[in-house]
């Protein structure tokens, strides 16, 4: 089926000035067409929703064509009478499969969680999707890597657009992109490979500065975060800040042949008070190196042999972007 071609410019030389009229076009559209949606530079302050699949959006570069909004958490819904919660205060909410994105930046600036509660730039929903060249920004929550865990711990806690779906699991690939944030700010139930990216900690100030991730994979998934090749930094105190702990207790992560920064906690990981977690879920390193890179860790976390690492090499977690050609060759 032919691509149907959508631009996007500030100026009026495009199909549209905004994002939004571009994705509602989208939506309108055959949903088996592809769409490709170019992006002038700009600052586009839209708060965002998409359902559709096989779309691909790509801006100018990333550190021009920003997409920002100041939603958070905390806010209290009078017409509803409730505060919005996490899943609400998104900038860019998608759920597509074969969804691409590229040279974009995506922002949540309300600001620090303690005063404001979470705050989420991007809401990624899909089956297949992938994220090139790109910026995730915010502090608490920035980015969700759908879907949500099977049930709730608190009443209305899922509140937003994908409350009572399915939970389909998502395969997501993260390429060269910059995601920065505090406490949380990876979190989700997809299988995410993140391959050459700079994770970057802010600094709250405080003993425990953040956690880097908080997955929440489902049970009996093989894979649940994996980080390849990646930057931690961050201006925090050293030893301030955790690679991860559990959202739910299946949670998995593992790092490889990547540079932490002395951020990072001798102890590496956090079990978020959930004993249980510390045998049903997966938190493992191999070949990292830096001053964060600590020789003893959590006694419940694995170091990885070097036949165990391989079993985490990009084509075996992104198999299935493989297969519907989203990543090929020019990817490795």
């Amino acid at each position: 089926m032919e691509k149907k071609r959508i631009s996007v410019r500030q100026d009026g030389t495009g199909d549209v000035r905004t994002l939004t009229e571009a994705f509602r076009l989208a939506e309108q559209l055959d949903p088996a067409m592809p769409v490709e949606i170019s992006v002038g530079a700009g600052v586009y302050k839209e708060k965002l929703s998409l359902e559709k699949d096989f779309v691909t959006i790509i801006g100018e570069d990333a550190a021009n064509t920003i997409i920002t909004y100041d939603d958070y958490a905390l806010f209290f819904m009078e017409e509803e009478g409730v505060k919005r919660g996490t899943f609400r205060s998104y900038t860019m909410y998608v759920h597509g499969d074969c969804f691409t994105a590229k040279h974009l930046t995506i922002e949540n600036t309300a600001g620090y969680g303690a005063k404001i509660g979470q705050a989420v730039a991007l809401y990624a929903d899909g089956a297949r999707m992938l994220f090139e060249q790109c910026r995730f920004l915010s502090r608490q929550d920035t980015l969700f890597t759908a879907p949500l865990p099977p049930t709730v711990v608190e009443w209305g806690g899922f509140r937003g657009p994908r409350e009572h779906a399915p939970r389909d699991n998502g395969v997501h690939c993260y390429k060269n992109c910059y995601i920065e944030g505090d406490v949380d700010f990876i979190f989700g139930g997809a299988t995410a490979y993140f391959e050459d990216c700079h994770i970057h900690s802010l600094d709250r100030g405080q003993e425990v500065n953040g956690y880097v991730t908080a997955a929440s994979t489902p049970e009996g998934r093989k894979y649940g975060y994996v980080f390849e090749r990646c930057r931690f930094t961050s201006d925090c105190a050293p030893e301030t800040v955790y690679l991860g702990r559990p959202w739910r207790s299946y949670a998995k992560t593992v790092i490889l042949h990547s540079e932490l920064g002395a951020h990072i906690r001798r102890e590496g990981w956090h079990d978020w008070n959930k004993e249980e977690a510390r045998d049903s879920g997966f938190y493992a390193e191999y070949g990292n190196y830096g001053p964060g890179a600590a020789t003893e860790r959590a006694y419940w976390s694995h170091r990885l042999s070097e036949k165990e690492a391989q079993e985490y090499k990009k084509e075996e977690v992104l198999k299935e972007l493989f297969e519907a050609g989203l990543l090929g060759q020019e990817h490795y």
